[in-house]
């Protein structure tokens, strides 16, 4: 299954709860599946399907493909320490990830689109994989070139004014820049999704 690039909402509807930022998602309002059998409502999910839907709740929300994620969670077992922690760190730690998480982009999506376009630097060199693990006490920034155009230029008057504050990244407004000081535990990242239920899936 690949990446969804379909209506945002039908996901929302389909898993039956609000996945989008807006706060006309129409899952408020019709609380049901996508088509025209999703009128007749829910039936009660299974183990396996409440497992199988917050991992793709999780996919969905980070834009990763089937593979990559197993690949994850793969990494994450192989690693000393909790498994479901292991796997959240790995997917908070995509330089796409983090250059949403500093509010260059409104969503995962136009963060990945910053990197693979050139406009991200990881230690004062430039990175275009979105997929890239940032390290903890890497510097992530702005490429000086790019910084000039009109998209970070309009970024610049509204960047920091409402920072989000992390125990793990401390951004810095007036450099255009962030630093990975540590990797966040599941309480501070709170997920919209049961991490535990994830790992459950793939450990079948």
């Amino acid at each position: 299954m690949g990446r969804h690039i379909g209506p945002k909402h039908r996901l929302c509807r389909r898993v039956g709860e609000r996945m989008c930022t807006t706060d006309k998602c129409p899952v408020v309002k019709r609380n049901y599946p996508p088509g025209v059998h999703g009128i007749k409502g829910r039936g009660k999910l299974t183990v396996f399907g409440l497992q199988l839907r917050e991992k793709q709740k999780a996919r969905w929300i980070y834009g990763i493909l089937e593979r990559q994620f197993r690949r994850y969670y793969e990494m994450a077992i192989n690693k000393k320490g909790a498994t479901d922690v292991l796997l959240l760190q790995l997917l908070e730690t995509r330089l796409d990830n983090i250059v949403y998480r500093m509010g260059l982009s409104k969503t995962r999506q136009g963060a990945r689109q910053l990197v693979n376009h050139g406009h991200i630097f990881v230690n004062g060199r430039k990175v275009d994989i979105s997929s890239y693990t940032v390290k903890v006490g890497q510097t992530i920034s702005v490429d000086p070139i790019s910084a000039k155009k009109a998209y970070f230029i309009n970024l610049v008057k509204s960047w920091g004014k409402q920072p989000v504050v992390y125990d793990w990244l401390v951004i810095d407004p007036k450099e255009f820049m962030a630093k990975l000081v540590g990797l966040p535990n599941v309480e501070q990242i709170k997920p919209p999704f049961d991490i535990k239920l994830i790992v459950e899936f793939y450990s079948r």
